[in-house]
């Protein structure tokens, strides 16, 4: 992708596209909807696991004993299906330096299951408590979801490119990959632990709804102890894997939304000089604004330019945002969050404060780059703000 910002600041949606080399596709809708360009069967697979992906599920079809919520929904509609919600999830883990992270799965596992179906209750188990072994614990919203599927079909091999584990080029910036347990590249959640839109769903259900499939056959425990059989009369597995696979497509198929289109020149002028000051403190070299997808069967997701500003790797950013493990991650390692959508992600929505507390918090491999932005003037910290909320 060539680096179009570095010549001129243009980022705003239409000249996002202005900035798309010849032949280069930028798919983008109203958030919530579909991607451009799905066919008929792919808009039927779409529509189908919409419907999943909002369904209310009753102990009397497997949700729970243990659960978080009954719906993918619950946490994911604001301000549409496939946005955020106001639902937390509480995290939990136990990390050491030469041992590594541990997901307490003896104990439970790293998600709290915050509610108990009636059977359960009356069996005297109402939700799970905090591991006496976690050393660290976290309450976070959920995602958006808007644009997985692009961020799904971006080649391994480019993100694998970005990567400078021992800062080789010595500029203090050392992002790596992380690798699931059996090597594959991971991508996605925060730590990206996770390599598949499908394997996120299919956990999803089982930690968030209680729902057993045939990858996730058991049941959840009640912090390590089996539930009594009682609890849970449904045989497993309960989820049949059409459901799973629809509710994936749903997921895969979600547009990127649209970054603003500004209403003046004054709003464009502003958004642009942002752009570029954001990209001259450093903020650019990790929130990479944007990779390309490869070859694919689903003609949506060919090589499509996606404006993600993410390099999709692992990077430390100091002890102020130490949170829980994953995977090969310690607590201070996070993917780079990517920005695509940022402003109509709660709690950002409309609110410039809620921009400066992330921005200064970051160190690590940040600090550079947070030190530059602290040096600007007010005016130009709230330029970059301004880019920001227009993403």
């Amino acid at each position: 992708m060539r680096p179009c910002y570095s010549l001129t600041p243009l980022f705003t949606f239409s000249l996002i596209l202005a900035c798309a080399g010849p032949g280069e596709e930028v798919p983008v809708g109203v958030p919530g909807a579909p991607l451009p360009g799905l066919t008929e069967a792919e808009l039927a697979r779409f529509e189908q696991g919409r419907v999943w992906f909002d369904y209310g599920w009753t102990p009397e079809e497997g949700l729970g004993p243990l659960y978080i919520q009954d719906r993918c929904s619950s946490c994911h509609d604001l301000p549409v299906l496939g946005g955020v919600g106001v639902e937390s999830l509480t995290l939990m883990t136990s990390f050491d330096p030469v041992e590594g992270c541990d997901p307490l799965v003896e104990e439970g596992g790293p998600v709290r299951q915050e509610h108990a179906t009636p059977l359960a209750q009356a069996a005297g188990i109402f939700r799970e408590e905090v591991p006496r072994a976690a050393t660290e614990r976290v309450t976070e919203l959920s995602p958006l979801l808007f644009g997985l599927g692009l961020m799904e079909a971006i080649p391994q091999e480019l993100i694998e490119s970005r990567a400078d584990p021992d800062d080789v080029d010595g500029d203090g910036i050392s992002g790596r990959v992380q690798r699931t347990h059996d090597g594959r590249l991971g991508r996605l959640t925060r730590k990206a632990e996770v390599a598949s839109i499908l394997e996120l769903v299919e956990g999803a259900f089982a930690t968030e709804l209680g729902l057993t499939s045939l990858n996730h056959p058991l049941e959840q425990t009640l912090n390590g102890l089996p539930l009594p059989p009682e609890t849970d009369p449904v045989p497993d597995p309960e989820l049949d894997t059409e459901i799973i696979s629809a509710v994936a497509d749903f997921v895969r198929f979600l547009a990127p939304p649209a970054p603003e289109t500004p209403i003046n020149a004054a709003t464009r002028d502003s958004i642009s000089e942002g752009a570029l000051l954001f990209h001259n403190v450093g903020c650019a070299t990790c929130h990479v604004p944007a990779l390309k997808t490869g070859p694919n069967e689903i003609s949506a997701l060919s090589e499509k330019t996606v404006y993600l500003y993410s390099d999709l790797l692992l990077h430390d950013l100091g002890p102020d945002h130490r949170t829980v493990c994953a995977g090969d991650a310690t607590p201070t390692e996070f993917r780079t969050a990517r920005l695509m959508g940022l402003r109509i992600k709660a709690p950002y929505r409309g609110v410039p404060k809620a921009f400066s507390g992330p921005i200064l918090a970051h160190g690590g491999e940040a600090e550079r780059a947070r030190e530059a932005f602290e040096s600007l003037n007010v005016e130009g910290r709230s330029l970059i703000i301004r880019f920001l909320m227009s993403l």
